[in-house]
């Protein structure tokens, strides 16, 4: 059995290896592939598996590929494969859900707290001299906001929004969750389903956590950003798309809501025209939520594990169904 690996190395670079797959067939490692049919055609050629994880997997390609019997997506999102495509093709596509619940959900408050304790701004100002040079105990160089008793907006309740949720509890966060399906016995004093247009209003920090569909594309716009708070932050550790980055840039600029912290943006790499790059109150970091070195171990163990379980013939989280 062939497999090929078409962008391997953001998963694992010099601290782990793919040796785990060689039990099973002839690999093939690719640290990156360009958005290209034509490439990723020929680097799949006559393989039987594939594991991808941002590289779109169309029709065309299945076609293309006619030993192609097995996707294997290396993340927990799998928007970028047809899934339709390949149950027409009879090909499983499987994707590794919970794996980064935790350490999404812990990046989610490190941008909030860099958004509401500024300490890379203390810690810039103590390295000047700043405190050196002040006559008292302490000094301020900027604002400084407590989480204890803002509402937490939260869109989106899977896994990642559930442990987003128990954390901004343990500090003491009210919150205020939007899902296609709201369960109302899980309602509590701290915790209420609300409507997109109450949670914009009301929540104190919006954080997405929703897969990314036709539907919801760009659902931060415009009229979403000016029903918000003024002093509202907005957290995105989900998919670059749900936000329309221009809207956005507009917003913060003109201050409709306070500031923005992004680990995704629209386009992967980000490009140079990104509107949001030179924007002070707009942190972004470089889609590293999940890569905590605990996670991408776990990662590279469950995708061995989904593969087994294929070849077994009791494939496990299947998407195209």
């Amino acid at each position: 059995m062939k497999i090929v690996v078409l962008d391997g190395h953001t998963i694992v670079q010099d601290d782990l290896n793919w040796d785990g797959l060689k039990k099973f067939g002839q690999i093939t490692v690719y640290d990156q592939t360009p958005y290209e049919e034509d490439v990723t055609v020929e680097r799949i050629g006559d393989a039987d598996v594939v594991m991808v994880s941002k590289v779109p997997m169309t029709a065309s390609v299945m076609d293309r590929c006619p030993n192609l019997r097995y996707i294997g997506v290396t993340a927990t999102g799998y928007n970028i494969v047809d899934v339709n495509a390949a149950k027409a093709r009879n090909i499983i596509v499987t994707n590794v859900p919970g794996y980064g619940t935790d350490a999404v959900a812990e990046f989610v408050f490190a941008l909030l707290l860099h958004l509401t304790r500024q300490i890379g701004v203390c810690n810039e100002s103590v390295k000047k001299g700043d405190w050196i040079s002040c006559k008292d105990f302490c000094y301020l160089p900027c604002n400084q906001m407590s989480l204890n008793g803002k509402y937490m907006g939260i869109i989106g309740f899977g896994q990642i929004g559930r442990r987003t949720a128990q954390l901004a509890e343990a500090f003491g966060m009210k919150l205020l969750v939007y899902t296609r399906h709201p369960k109302k016995e899980e309602e509590s004093e701290n915790l209420t389903f609300v409507t997109l247009e109450e949670l914009y209003q009301k929540a104190d920090v919006i954080s997405l956590h929703c897969p990314l569909t036709e539907e919801n594309y760009h659902m931060i716009d415009k009229n979403a950003l000016e029903r918000m708070k003024k002093t509202a932050f907005l957290i995105n550790t989900s998919r670059g798309p749900l936000i329309d980055e221009q809207a956005l840039a507009e917003a913060l600029l003109k201050g409709s809501i306070q500031a923005a912290a992004l680990d995704v943006v629209e386009q992967e790499p980000m490009s140079p025209e990104c509107p949001l790059k030179e924007i002070d109150n707009c942190i972004i970091t470089p889609h590293i939520a999940w890569a905590s070195n605990e996670c991408r171990e776990l990662l590279i163990e469950s995708i061995i594990k989904n593969l087994e379980a294929f070849l077994n013939g009791a494939p496990v989280h299947v998407v195209s169904k």
